[in-house]
């Protein structure tokens, strides 16, 4: 009988740590009478010579416990090995139980690289902009752990994203969470290679202020991009604080940089008080499209999307979807709600109605999921990204 293990992730995985940094690749091989070494998922990834022994030790399981080291048997299996299919496809619940394996966005391999992906979750758990209730920067691991309620397949687009993309998790960004700009420098970085690869990142936040060091290298790869961004908020403050990089001026400082082409932005969902008579006057001026909330209520956002894709054309943009879009009915669990928000419905649409534009990269931030204890903001936000990755260019539908 043949059987399938997997490894990932240093830190759930901790034995498998070495100096040479094996305890971040991701292997997935296959198990006989003798366990044999396994298939590098990367081309990048390579054992080092004391866990290449080990592997070849007679009945060797890399030394994990049961409980962590599941092995899973039978014909019925799913196979995520490269060498037996050109995509990653995430197991189904049917053979796979939901809790088993280690805890990656839409239980997909995790790698360190973006080489030889089209597309790819990527976590950002920084909260240290946020103005309010703190809490995002935990918003990566629920919004996985939620994840495994999201199927292969939407039967409602009829998209079929893993066997259109290879898609991968590539785990979180490193983090600076006692200093903000030296976070937005890591960020950068980071979706600097992510970008050069030609990968488009889907980004787990994290509080907004990501989306600026983000927009800075895709924006290097892209040029000014077109912008569809949900939020109770514009996000346009210039300071708070004495401050002006913080979740509440992402944008502001994109425009300040050139990053957007501005007659190509739309931001909807907009609402809550405000410390100005006209607190949209700086988006306007700007040439932003803003949609308020109360402009959304009890109707169909489909001919809203009609006009935005019109508005978008056939250059790049990129999606910006803070969780506070939503109404706190919905989605209680992020740092800042606003009563009278969109409905997950509405979600739906404005995602469904970017298909077909050219997505060079999105984001879902501002999940806080200690103000949710039932997890339904994070499985919205899981949702959510699937949607996005289903609306990505080169999609197929079944």
């Amino acid at each position: 009988m043949e059987h399938l293990f997997s490894l990932s992730r240093s830190k759930l995985l901790p034995r498998v740590l070495c100096k040479e940094g094996l305890g971040t690749r991701t292997f997935v091989g296959t198990c006989l009478a003798k366990p044999q070494p396994p298939a590098l998922t990367s081309g990048a990834a390579r054992p080092c010579a004391g866990v290449r022994a080990h592997l070849a030790a007679p009945g060797s399981m890399l030394g994990f416990p049961r409980g962590v080291f599941r092995l899973l048997s039978g014909p019925s299996v799913p196979r995520r090995s490269l060498s037996d299919s050109r995509f990653n496809i995430p197991p189904s619940a049917e053979s796979v139980a939901r809790p088993v394996g280690v805890c990656s966005m839409l239980k997909l391999p995790v790698q360190t690289s973006a080489e030889g992906l089209d597309a790819a979750f990527i976590g950002v758990p920084l909260d240290t902009g946020t103005s309010n209730r703190p809490g995002a920067r935990f918003g990566p691991r629920h919004i996985r752990a939620e994840s495994v309620m999201v199927r292969r397949y939407n039967p409602s687009t009829r998209a079929a994203p893993f066997h259109s993309l290879m898609v991968a998790d590539l785990g979180d960004v490193n983090v600076n969470l006692y200093n903000l700009q030296d976070s937005c420098r890591q960020i950068r970085e980071a979706f600097r290679k992510i970008v050069a690869t030609g990968c488009i990142p889907l980004v787990l936040g994290g509080d907004h202020t990501i989306t600026y060091p983000i927009l800075q290298a895709v924006s290097e790869k892209h040029g000014p991009v077109g912008l569809v961004h949900v939020d109770a908020h514009t996000d346009t403050g210039d300071k708070a604080l004495g401050e002006k990089i913080y979740h509440g001026t992402p944008f502001r400082r994109c425009v300040d940089e050139g990053l957007l082409d501005c007659k190509r932005v739309v931001q909807i969902g907009i609402r809550g008080s405000s410390y100005s008579p006209d607190p949209y006057k700086y988006s306007r001026d700007q040439g932003f499209r803003v949609v308020l909330a109360e402009d959304c209520w009890m109707k169909s956002l489909v001919p809203l999307m009609g006009e935005v894709r019109k508005q978008m054309g056939d250059k790049p943009i990129y999606i910006s979807f803070d969780i506070d879009g939503l109404d706190p009915a919905f989605a209680p669990g992020t740092g800042t709600p606003e009563i009278a928000g969109l409905t997950p419905a509405q979600a739906l649409e404005i995602i469904r109605g970017c298909k077909g534009l050219n997505i060079v990269g999105c984001d879902l931030v501002e999940v806080a999921p200690i103000y949710d204890a039932s997890g339904n903001t994070a499985l919205t936000g899981a949702n959510l990204l699937f949607e996005m990755l289903c609306a990505l260019p080169q999609v197929k539908t079944a």
